[in-house]
């Protein structure tokens, strides 16, 4: 008997605090008792706030349980300047908002204005003037847009960074033909976009030698002119 009480007391106690924990969800899922009362954004440089928080959708006195924080996640995502997003909450009532922007590794010039593209390969913006610090991309022939600015983003990537901020122009004749212009006036001759690793090893050793075109596009057999 003794053993029977205890049974059913511990069956009494777990359907209380059933109960329990059922009112506690429908009083927070339905009243402001963990309503959203801070949305912070971080992580903003070229993205305005406001654009940000247009794309929030989240009501006033929404509860914290109910944000579909993956739904928020994919409307900020959709602005062409972000890459990623990650959208958390903060208990009790904050609503975190993290951004990584996309930011330029080379440029191209078009009628309407200077294209961005990131080390993704990817096309995010046209500003009206290029940016500041971000190599110039020029082609030849047929080998134009993204193709070319691939070709580019595939060279800038894995340079030294000693040797990517002093790049002014990348000159891209086909996937195999890549030249860097630095900004003292001095050429790198890259070639194909392979072997990059090698290439990267090689060029900064090189320039320390007095010339003018640098030639690591066979990495073995570097030269300078």
């Amino acid at each position: 008997m003794p053993a029977a009480r205890g049974w059913h007391g511990y069956r009494l106690w777990t359907v209380v605090g059933v109960v329990v924990v059922s009112l506690l969800v429908v009083l927070a899922w339905f009243t402001p008792a963990l309503s959203v009362r801070t949305v912070r954004i971080d992580g903003l440089t070229a993205v305005p706030e406001a654009d940000v928080r247009g794309r929030l959708e989240i009501p006033d006195g929404r509860s914290m349980l109910r944000i579909d924080t993956t739904a928020i996640a994919q409307r900020v995502a959709a602005i062409p300047k972000v890459r990623s997003v990650r959208v958390q909450r903060k208990f009790p009532s904050t609503v975190l908002v993290t951004v990584v922007e996309r930011t330029p590794v080379v440029y191209f010039d078009a009628p309407d204005g200077a294209h961005l593209v990131d080390a993704e390969s990817v096309e995010f913006a046209i500003e009206p003037e290029p940016p500041i610090g971000v190599p110039k991309l020029l082609t030849e022939g047929s080998f134009t847009g993204l193709a070319a600015a691939r070709a580019a983003v595939d060279v800038l990537v894995t340079l030294p960074p000693a040797l990517s901020v002093q790049v002014g122009e990348v000159v891209a004749r086909s996937i195999s033909d890549v030249s860097l212009s630095l900004r003292d006036g001095r050429k790198v001759v890259w070639g194909g976009t392979g072997d990059g690793e090698r290439k990267a090893a090689v060029v900064l050793p090189l320039l320390t030698r007095e010339g003018t075109v640098f030639d690591v596009s066979s990495p073995n057999l570097a030269t300078v002119k």
